[in-house]
C-alpha cells in the first residue's frame, strides 16, 4: 500500500467515534464489493455456486443500511446499528459468522464514546469468542481463524501500539497472514490450491477501511477473468437493481493483446454486473446497462475487436414474468397447527413443496442463499406459534436458526442440507401433532434418502482422488464429489452406481431450468433400462446451475 503520511496523522489525532465507524464500514463494504466476484471465485468444489463473497457482502451492505442515515456520533451506539443490520441481513455460512463478528465487537464496545486501543483489543476477543460461540462445530481454516488470528494478534501488540489506526494496521496484517496460511489447516483447500474464501473476505472488509485511511481506491478491483464455463449469466435475474433495465452479452475476438485494466473501467462507466470469461482466444463480456445505454458496450467492443455474437435481455420483463410464475397455492395454517417453512432453488421445486403442505416458501439455495430477515418474514405474520424450518441447503442452516433466535414463536430448525432431504421430511408432516414429536420424526425422516447432483465444473482441480477438467459434468453425492464425467448422461449413470443404487427401489430426477424436458425423460429412460425393477420419476426443478437434483431411496 502506498502511504500518505500526512493523511494518517491526520487520522491518528482525530477520535474514532460514531460517524467515524459509519465511514470505515462504508470503506470495508465498498472494497468487498469491489472483489466480490474474486471472492466467490475461492470455491472449494468446482461447482457454479461459489457465493460468499456474494453473502458477505449482501450481509455488510444490511449494515450499512441500518447505519446510512445515522446521525449519533456515539461509538457505541453505531456499533449496535452495525450489528442489527448484519443480524437480519446474513445470509449464508459466511454472512451469518460476519454478523456474529460485527456483533462481538459491538459487546467490545458497548457505552463507549470513542475508540481506544485497549477498547479496540477488547471489541476483537470479543468478535473472535461470539464468532465461535455461534458456530457448534467449529473448523480451523477459515473465517473463525482469521479472526482468532486478528484477536491473538492485537492483544499482543497491546502496550507497544500507541493509536487504533496502527492496531488496525496489525489486524490487516494478521488477516492477511492467517488467509495465506488457511490451506496448511484444511486439507481440502490445499487440494483445490484456494485460500478460505470467507476468511479472505473478513480481510477485505478490515483493508477497505485501512485503504480509506490511507487515502488509496477502493473502486478498481483486482482484475479477473473467469473460464467461459464458469461464467454466471443467469444468478443476475435474482435481483435487478435500478438502472440495470439490459442484460448485454457479446461474444469477440480482440484485434490486440486485451488491456483487462483498461477494459473493465471501460464497462464501469456504462453498466454494472461485469463479468469476463476467455477460452482459446475468445472473450465473452456480461454487463447490465440502463436502456439509453443498450447499445454502448456492443459499440465499444467492435472499435477493439471482431464481435461474433450479442445477446440483449431485457431483465425487468423477464422479472415482471418471474414474479408472475412465483405465484403458488399453499396450505391454509390452523392455529395452534405446526407451520412448516421450506427454502427452495426453483418454481417446479416450489410447486411440490406446496403439494405437500408446506406454509410458506423462502426462494433460495444455492448461489442465492436467503438472509435471517427473508426467514423471519416467511412466518411471523402465520397464525400460529409453531413453526418448523427446512433449509434444504447446507449453507442457510446458520441463518436459519438465527431467524430461530430472533423470534418470539417456537421454532424448530430440521438441518435439511439437500431438497430431497426436505422431501422426505415433509412426507412425515403431522400440522396438528406435538411440535417437538413431529420435529424429531421429520429428522429422523431425512437418513432414508441419498442426494444426487449433477452440474458443470468451473475448474481443473482434484478433490477425494477425483480428476476435474473445467467444463467436465461432474456430480456430487452427499455433497461429496464423487464422479467427473463427458457428459450428463454418463455422470448420472456413475453417479447412481456410486449411490448403490441396486439396493434401492425409488430414483426421482429433478431437472434444473437448463435441460430441456425431453433429454431428462431420455437419460430417465436409459436408467429404466439398467434398473427396471425401480420405480423412476422425473420431475420439473427449475433450479439454476444443476441439470439434476436427484432423490435416491
Amino acid at each position: 500500500m502506498g502511504v500518505d503520511s500526512a493523511r494518517i496523522d491526520k487520522f491518528r489525532r482525530l477520535p474514532i467515534d460514531g460517524q467515524s465507524l459509519k465511514r470505515l464500514i462504508d470503506a470495508g463494504l465498498t472494497w468487498l464489493r469491489t472483489n466480490k466476484d474474486m471472492v466467490n471465485a475461492l470455491n472449494v468444489f468446482p461447482v457454479p455456486d461459489g457465493d460468499t463473497g456474494t453473502n458477505m457482502t449482501l450481509t455488510l451492505q444490511a449494515a450499512w443500511n441500518e447505519i446510512k442515515d445515522s446521525g449519533t456520533n456515539n461509538l457505541g451506539e453505531m456499533a449496535a446499528l452495525v450489528s442489527k443490520g448484519a443480524l437480519m441481513g446474513a445470509r449464508g455460512n459466511s454472512g451469518v459468522i460476519t454478523s456474529q463478528i460485527l456483533r462481538g465487537f459491538s459487546r467490545g464496545v458497548h457505552e463507549k464514546a470513542t475508540l481506544d486501543v485497549a477498547t479496540m483489543v477488547k471489541a476483537f476477543g470479543e468478535a473472535r469468542d461470539t464468532a465461535y460461540k455461534g458456530v457448534v462445530r467449529p473448523v480451523e481454516g477459515t473465517i473463525l481463524t482469521v479472526i482468532k488470528e486478528i484477536a491473538l494478534a492485537t492483544e499482543a501488540a497491546l502496550g507497544t501500539v500507541k493509536d487504533p489506526i496502527a492496531m488496525l494496521e496489525v489486524a490487516v496484517h494478521a488477516a492477511d497472514e492467517a488467509v495465506k496460511n488457511t490451506p496448511e489447516l484444511l486439507p481440502v483447500l490445499k487440494q483445490a490450491g484456494v485460500v478460505d474464501s470467507g476468511g479472505k473476505g473478513l480481510f477485505l472488509i478490515l483493508e477497505g477501511m485501512l485503504r480509506h485511511v490511507y487515502g488509496e481506491s477502493l473502486e478498481t478491483p483486482t482484475t479477473m477473468v473467469h473460464s467461459l464455463s464458469a461464467m454466471d449469466l443467469q444468478g443476475a435475474l435474482d435481483e435487478v437493481e435500478e438502472g440495470q433495465d439490459y442484460e448485454i452479452v457479446v461474444d469477440f475476438v480482440p484485434t490486440d493483446e486485451l488491456n483487462l485494466a483498461a477494459f473493465y473501467e471501460r464497462l464501469e462507466e456504462m453498466g454494472t454486473s461485469i463479468q469476463v470469461g476467455e477460452g482459446e482466444g475468445m472473450y465473452r463480456m456480461h454487463i447490465h446497462v440502463p436502456v439509453e445505454k443498450r447499445y454502448e458496450p456492443i459499440d465499444y467492443i467492435m472499435g477493439i475487436g471482431t464481435v461474433t455474437k450479442v445477446a440483449i435481455e431485457n431483465l425487468l420483463a423477464q422479472m415482471d414474468e418471474i414474479q408472475k410464475s412465483k405465484q403458488l397455492q399453499f396450505t391454509t395454517v390452523e392455529p395452534g397447527h405446526i407451520a412448516v417453512v421450506v427454502v427452495s432453488p426453483g418454481l417446479g421445486l416450489s410447486r411440490i413443496f406446496a403439494s405437500l403442505g408446506v406454509a410458506a416458501i423462502v426462494a433460495g439455495g444455492q448461489s442465492m442463499n436467503p438472509s435471517t430477515q427473508d426467514i423471519l418474514n416467511s412466518f411471523e405474520n402465520l397464525p400460529t406459534d409453531k413453526v418448523i424450518i427446512l433449509p434444504n441447503n447446507k449453507n442457510i442452516i446458520l441463518a436459519a436458526n438465527q431467524a430461530k433466535d430472533v423470534t418470539v414463536k417456537h421454532v424448530m430448525v430440521i438441518p435439511t442440507r439437500t431438497v430431497p432431504q426436505g422431501l422426505a421430511a415433509m412426507l412425515s408432516l403431522i400440522p396438528d401433532g406435538e411440535l417437538v414429536s413431529v420435529a424429531e420424526k421429520m429428522a429422523r425422516a431425512i437418513s432414508s434418502v441419498k442426494t444426487g447432483e449433477i452440474t458443470i465444473a468451473t475448474r481443473t482441480v482434484e478433490i477425494d482422488g477425483v480428476n476435474v477438467k473445467d467444463g467436465q459434468v461432474i456430480a456430487l453425492l452427499d455433497g461429496k464429489l464423487v464422479v467427473s464425467a463427458e457428459s450428463v448422461e454418463q455422470g448420472v449413470m456413475e453417479l447412481l452406481e456410486k449411490a448403490g443404487a441396486d439396493e434401492l427401489e425409488l430414483i426421482t430426477f429433478f431437472y434444473g431450468e437448463g435441460l430441456p424436458h425431453a433429454e431428462a425423460n431420455r437419460i430417465a429412460d436409459l436408467v429404466r433400462e439398467k434398473y427396471p425393477s425401480h420405480e423412476i420419476e422425473v420431475q420439473e426443478g427449475g433450479q439454476p446451475h444443476y441439470q439434476f437434483i436427484i432423490s435416491i431411496e
